[in-house]
Protein backbone atom coordinates (compact mmCIF):
# COMPACT_ATOMS: atom_id res chain seq x y z
CA UNK A 1 0.00 0.00 0.00
CA UNK A 2 1.38 3.15 -1.15
CA UNK A 3 2.46 5.51 2.13
CA UNK A 4 2.06 3.18 4.58
CA UNK A 5 5.68 3.67 5.59
CA UNK A 6 5.17 7.23 5.66
CA UNK A 7 2.03 6.93 7.46
CA UNK A 8 3.59 4.39 10.54
CA UNK A 9 6.36 6.67 11.05
CA UNK A 10 3.97 9.40 11.11
CA UNK A 11 2.15 7.57 14.16
CA UNK A 12 5.84 6.20 15.56
CA UNK A 13 6.92 9.72 16.01
CA UNK A 14 4.36 11.15 18.20
CA UNK A 15 5.57 10.99 21.71
CA UNK A 16 2.44 12.64 23.34
CA UNK A 17 -1.41 12.45 23.88
CA UNK A 18 -2.70 15.56 22.85
CA UNK A 19 -0.56 15.71 19.66
CA UNK A 20 -1.75 11.80 18.82
CA UNK A 21 -5.51 13.36 19.38
CA UNK A 22 -4.92 16.11 17.44
CA UNK A 23 -3.42 14.03 14.60
CA UNK A 24 -6.29 11.00 14.82
CA UNK A 25 -8.82 14.53 14.48
CA UNK A 26 -6.89 15.50 11.51
CA UNK A 27 -6.69 12.66 9.72
CA UNK A 28 -9.68 10.29 10.43
CA UNK A 29 -13.25 11.33 10.47
CA UNK A 30 -15.54 11.31 13.58
CA UNK A 31 -17.52 7.59 12.23
CA UNK A 32 -13.91 6.29 11.78
CA UNK A 33 -12.66 7.30 15.06
CA UNK A 34 -15.86 5.75 16.49
CA UNK A 35 -15.18 2.41 14.54
CA UNK A 36 -11.35 2.01 15.68
CA UNK A 37 -12.57 3.10 19.28
CA UNK A 38 -15.19 0.27 19.31
CA UNK A 39 -12.45 -2.19 18.11
CA UNK A 40 -10.54 -1.30 20.82
CA UNK A 41 -12.78 -1.42 23.48
CA UNK A 42 -14.64 -4.97 22.45
CA UNK A 43 -10.92 -5.93 22.49
CA UNK A 44 -10.52 -5.12 26.04
CA UNK A 45 -13.38 -6.72 26.92
CA UNK A 46 -12.20 -9.80 25.34
CA UNK A 47 -8.93 -9.26 27.33
CA UNK A 48 -10.48 -9.22 30.14
CA UNK A 49 -13.11 -12.76 30.22
CA UNK A 50 -16.04 -10.92 29.02
CA UNK A 51 -17.95 -13.51 26.45
CA UNK A 52 -18.17 -12.87 22.94
CA UNK A 53 -22.25 -12.69 23.04
CA UNK A 54 -22.20 -10.19 26.19
CA UNK A 55 -19.95 -8.02 24.53
CA UNK A 56 -22.39 -8.29 21.49
CA UNK A 57 -25.13 -7.52 23.26
CA UNK A 58 -23.47 -4.37 25.27
CA UNK A 59 -21.70 -2.81 22.19
CA UNK A 60 -24.37 -3.66 19.47
CA UNK A 61 -21.85 -5.42 17.35
CA UNK A 62 -22.23 -8.12 15.68
CA UNK A 63 -20.34 -11.86 16.45
CA UNK A 64 -18.27 -11.65 13.49
CA UNK A 65 -16.82 -8.54 14.24
CA UNK A 66 -15.37 -9.94 17.85
CA UNK A 67 -14.19 -13.21 16.12
CA UNK A 68 -12.42 -10.66 14.54
CA UNK A 69 -11.02 -9.23 17.52
CA UNK A 70 -10.26 -12.39 19.15
CA UNK A 71 -8.27 -14.38 16.41
CA UNK A 72 -6.20 -10.68 16.46
CA UNK A 73 -5.21 -11.32 20.04
CA UNK A 74 -4.99 -15.13 19.81
CA UNK A 75 -1.83 -14.31 17.80
CA UNK A 76 1.19 -15.32 19.10
CA UNK A 77 2.76 -11.92 17.64
CA UNK A 78 -0.29 -9.94 18.50
CA UNK A 79 0.69 -6.25 19.07
CA UNK A 80 -2.62 -5.36 20.18
CA UNK A 81 -2.79 -8.30 23.21
CA UNK A 82 0.89 -7.10 23.83
CA UNK A 83 -0.32 -3.40 24.62
CA UNK A 84 -3.73 -4.66 26.80
CA UNK A 85 -1.70 -6.80 28.64
CA UNK A 86 0.32 -4.24 29.67
CA UNK A 87 -2.49 -1.62 30.89
CA UNK A 88 -3.21 -1.95 34.18
CA UNK A 89 -6.91 -3.45 35.21
CA UNK A 90 -9.59 -0.99 35.83
CA UNK A 91 -12.28 -3.87 36.85
CA UNK A 92 -14.62 -3.02 33.73
CA UNK A 93 -14.45 -6.44 32.51
CA UNK A 94 -16.61 -8.92 33.56
CA UNK A 95 -20.29 -8.26 34.71
CA UNK A 96 -22.12 -9.14 37.94
CA UNK A 97 -24.38 -12.33 37.14
CA UNK A 98 -26.55 -13.42 40.30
Amino acid sequence: MPGRVDLVDAFAGIADRATMERFFAEIFTPAERRTLALRWRLMELLVAGVSQREIAVRLGVSLCKITRGSRILKGRRSVARSLLAARPRTGRGRSKRT
